[in-house]
């Protein structure tokens, strides 16, 4: 018979940070959920109005804007920078794809 393995006693400080992280982490979800209803809307205008599914100019802009609120906000800007090229690579996959439909 294997001994019981004692569990700590839950941690109220910790439990509170990760009540936190969690709350945050939902706000996220539902922001990105509404950033990418806008984006398709943009996407199928895009569409019919036969306009570029990229617009690199604004892309650059938007980095180079992001990358400021960062430094201020004390976040380090190349994460913010993949971050962001993440979602906008998404949204032109998007883009591209309502051109196709």
């Amino acid at each position: 018979m294997s001994k019981p393995v004692d569990t700590p006693a839950p941690d109220p400080q910790l439990a509170a940070f990760r009540r936190s992280i969690d709350n945050i982490d939902a706000a996220l979800i539902h922001m990105l959920a509404e950033r990418f209803r806008i984006t398709q809307a943009v996407g199928e205008y895009k569409a019919k109005t036969s306009l570029p599914p990229a617009d690199p100019g604004r892309e650059q802009k938007q980095i180079a804007r992001l990358r400021a609120l960062a430094e201020e906000a004390h976040l380090d800007p190349e994460f913010s920078e993949k971050f962001l090229r993440f979602i906008i690579d998404e949204v032109i996959r998007h883009h591209e794809q309502a051109r196709r439909d």
